[in-house]
């Protein structure tokens, strides 16, 4: 009864109010003090005349784990979460003359439904003659412009082929983002990647005047995780990993095309609407 009470008291101390998993900040002492119950249970089977295990012998176990785990960082949590939804968006035109085709530009897609659904920027896939996709495996497939939502740059492809073991990115509500909360964009800055960047939201229901379409897009999410050129229409995510946003738009006063700390998402209730998902 004793052991299992010490279970039960185990339990309480690593697990959240609603019931949900423990943290990884959690997770090294929790590893420890189960080494530690185990050792009860020997004891326990042995006999309590074989060795005394005190508060001591506790204290000692869970520091020694706390010293000799390493936890993930917030960002490799959230980065590890997204990568298998994130996909690599290129656009190419074609001359009318030469019948030479050429690169349009490079962006960010995130899967949002696991039959090969994609929301991207609108600004990347626009005036194309063809797209193509490439996923987190590797696989690379045509792309074909399924909807547009132009009020907010945004565009929903459909690829031709998918990974078979195609995973769709987890959506969480904005209702609840605040400034200050931890997020993280990935995607594609200048053809490199995948990428993440760490930073905060900055601020709620911003407006910005896009350069590309001339339109005024509102209702953004501004943040300052380092967005650049090809970060557009890729995921901004929380640090659990779920799309909160769709990166946009960076503002940069000079006609440098280049991050100086101010970026933009589209909140995750409109992009999931250019494709007829409920809202949250």
């Amino acid at each position: 009864m004793k052991l299992r009470a010490f279970f039960a008291g185990l339990r309480d101390r690593v697990s959240r109010p609603d019931g949900s998993t423990i943290k990884a900040a959690t997770a090294g002492a929790f590893a420890a003090l189960v080494a530690v119950a185990g050792a009860f249970a020997i004891m326990h089977w042995l006999g309590p005349q074989q060795v005394r295990i005190t508060q001591e012998h506790i204290d000692a176990a869970v520091a020694h784990s706390l010293q000799e785990t390493v936890l993930p960082s917030p960002a490799v949590k959230a980065y590890d979460a997204i990568l298998p939804s994130v996909v690599r968006v290129s656009s190419f035109v074609t001359d009318p003359k030469t019948k030479e085709e050429s690169s349009h530009g490079v962006g960010t897609g995130v899967v949002i439904v696991d039959d090969g659904t994609i929301l991207t920027n609108l600004h990347v896939v626009a005036g194309a003659d063809r797209i193509s996709v490439t996923f987190f495996d590797g696989l690379e497939s045509s792309a074909t412009v399924s909807g547009m939502r132009p009020e907010h740059d945004l565009a929903v492809l459909r690829a031709q082929k998918i990974p078979d073991d195609m995973i769709a990115a987890t959506m969480a509500s904005t209702e609840k983002l605040a400034p200050g909360d931890h997020v993280f964009a990935v995607g594609f800055p200048f053809g490199i990647g995948p990428s993440v960047s760490a930073g905060i939201v900055s601020g709620l229901k911003r407006n910005f005047m896009s350069p590309e379409g001339k339109r005024l897009l509102t209702n953004l999410i501004q943040f300052d995780a380092a967005a650049n050129p090809g970060n557009s229409g890729g995921p901004l995510v929380t640090a659990e990993g779920e799309v909160v946003g769709i990166v946009t738009a960076i503002l940069n006063p000079t006609e440098a095309r280049t991050f100086i700390g101010i970026g933009f998402a589209v909140p995750i209730e409109n992009a999931a609407s250019a494709v007829g998902m409920p809202p949250f």
